[in-house]
């Protein structure tokens, strides 16, 4: 069966969760949040990129971002904000906020800091969490829009997301932070969900979510995808999709935002660094099984995306998660 190209490149990002704050509200209310590097700190080092959540559990609310209308989320809702924009939520408009920051209350055993705030009215309650990479920049965080929300009563996954839910809810009442591995699997479903709604209902989409639109961009990518290994050119795939090899350049750089085999090299490169991360496979073993003919151009690129080359980002990687 074919791979989902959307969840092949979401897992290639390699994203890791976490659940690090539980707030209590009644109205009126309002604050101003921002995931910050101290609030990623107990699950992992200080990211290269965040996409802040909040899921709804309770009441509603609104949150507000510069330059946009505010938004209403309600119980059920989960709403992400892939380039960690301040944001304003609130119980209703008109409310001066006040600092999230000031309204902290200092963590407990399990690292999980708290929120309790208002003027004793209807009550909400939202986890707050993260999404993160500490990888390069990829073509698929750099062009989402602002905000995605995710409607649970909406999605397929629904169960499981909603009972991953109560799983880390369930953890964080017991006094322990939610299990990583929990978190970053649904962490990644989330994402998923929220890009695949995206796609779905969004008139015009852009960047690498546009060229999921088109169906033949879109088969592109599911092809090179389901089959990294494989030496594609552009003529090969621009064969397979029945169209000139300028047409398809043409388009697939107008709706990805990069070249087809730019793309295709940095989407090896994540799914490498997955390998380093999970495998005892050598370099030169990963360099073949993500496409790579030779290890040296392997071990070039790699460096040039990540910084180092494979075995030293690998030493690392290690070092830092014992």
């Amino acid at each position: 069966m074919a791979q989902d190209p959307l969840s092949e490149v979401v897992r290639a990002l390699d994203l890791k969760g976490g659940l690090f704050l539980e707030a209590r509200m009644t109205a009126p209310w309002a604050f101003t949040a921002q995931v910050g590097p101290e609030d990623c700190r107990p699950f992992m080092d200080v990211p290269a990129q965040v996409i802040a959540y909040h899921a709804v559990t309770l009441g509603r609310m609104l949150i507000a971002i510069d330059g946009l209308a505010p938004l209403e989320v309600r119980a059920g809702d989960i709403i992400l904000l892939p380039r960690n924009d301040p944001h304003t939520v609130m119980s209703e408009l008109g409310i001066a906020p006040v600092l999230g920051d000031d309204l902290l209350l200092p963590p407990g055993p399990d690292g999980l800091v708290r929120i309790a705030h208002g003027g004793g009215g209807e009550e909400t309650r939202m986890l707050c969490g993260f999404l993160a990479s500490d990888g390069a920049s990829h073509p698929v965080l750099e062009m989402l829009p602002r905000v995605l929300t995710v409607p649970l009563e909406d999605v397929a996954s629904l169960e499981w997301i909603e009972s991953s839910v109560r799983i880390a809810a369930r953890e964080l009442a017991r006094g322990r932070v939610a299990s990583g591995a929990v978190m970053s699997r649904l962490s990644e479903l989330l994402f998923v969900e929220a890009l695949r709604r995206y796609c779905e209902t969004e008139a015009s989409p852009v960047g690498w979510l546009g060229g999921m639109r088109d169906p033949q961009i879109g088969r592109a990518l599911a092809l090179m995808h389901g089959d990294l290994a494989r030496p594609w050119t552009v003529e090969a795939l621009a064969g397979t999709l029945g169209m000139s090899r300028t047409a398809f350049v043409d388009r697939f750089t107008q709706l990805v935002g990069t070249p087809p085999i730019r793309y295709l090299v940095q989407a090896r490169l994540a799914a490498a660094r997955l390998l380093l991360r999970e495998t005892r496979l050598t370099a030169n073993e990963i360099a073949w099984r993500v496409g790579f003919e030779a290890p040296v151009a392997f071990n070039r690129a790699f460096k040039r995306e990540y910084g180092l080359p494979p075995a030293a980002w690998r030493d690392r990687d290690r070092a830092a998660a014992e």
